[in-house]
């Protein structure tokens, strides 16, 4: 049994002989070195927050932005190849679009989910084409039930209290893991994931960043809105505060053991 690529990572079509589909694993490789998204699943909502990484200066503030409205209940993050993720985007609202003029009511996030894991489940299937190098996050509220789905290159579907995709999933997964998510309201998941993205960025090997957040909430009358900006600046804040204060921690701790 071999554990590398060599002669079946040509195709998304060709099986490893110990089972692998070596394409698919690549596109997950491509979500891995994309900036952090999180969704957070709490009592009152869904939140959603990027890490997107500013590639040059020259870019205008706010512009490709990785968190998107599908519909007015559902919201869209996502990391990898940003142009895999508009096409994931585009077919969402079709679908929503479609399931709304044929049904006359608003797609549930459920199926809108699993109509969107089907599409991207396809494109692991034929030869001619590639899977998508993009992970996305799917929140909506539907009749003011929370709701939170990953959706993986592979098609692969899954619904969280709280998920974490990209670079720094492991590490933002962990401290997920730490918090009480059925006790815990949107403004305080907003201030939670901004601690979370800040914590897990490296200053020193990765490029600066802009924090996107979004949620779907009582206080946003249950649409999917960009969280204030008052609201984010006090959570970068905050954020920022606890990093240093870490910091501040480590540096005595040192200075005691030196000692």
């Amino acid at each position: 049994m071999t554990s590398i690529g060599t002669g079946y990572d040509l195709s998304a079509t060709t099986y490893s002989p110990d089972g692998r589909v070596f394409q698919v694993e690549y596109a997950q490789k491509a979500v891995e070195n994309s900036g952090t998204a999180i969704g957070l699943r709490v009592k009152d909502g869904v939140v959603l927050g990027v890490e997107k990484l500013v590639i040059s200066k020259m870019l205008e503030p706010g512009s490709n932005r990785r968190i998107h409205s599908v519909d007015r209940h559902i919201g869209l993050a996502t990391a990898g190849f940003m142009a895999d993720g508009s096409q994931i985007l585009n077919w969402a609202r079709k679908e929503a679009r479609e399931y709304k003029s044929f049904y006359s009511n608003p797609i549930s996030t459920r199926v809108l989910c699993d109509r969107l894991s089907g599409f991207v489940q396809m494109y692991t299937l034929y030869a001619s084409i590639r899977p998508f190098g993009c992970s996305a996050l799917l929140a909506g509220v539907d009749r003011k039930v929370p709701q939170l789905f990953c959706i993986e290159p592979s098609g692969v579907s899954w619904g969280y209290f709280g998920c974490s995709i990209g670079k720094g999933k492991q590490a933002a997964r962990t401290e997920i893991e730490k918090l009480n998510l059925s006790q815990m309201t949107c403004r305080e998941a907003v201030i939670a994931i901004a601690k979370i993205i800040y914590a897990g960025h490296d200053e020193v090997k990765d490029k600066e960043f802009e924090l996107e957040l979004s949620w779907v909430c009582e206080e946003s009358k249950y649409e999917h809105a960009i969280v204030p900006k008052d609201l984010r600046l006090q959570a970068e804040k905050l954020a920022q505060a606890a990093l240093e204060e870490e910091d501040e921690s480590d540096e005595e701790d040192e200075m005691q053991g030196d000692t």
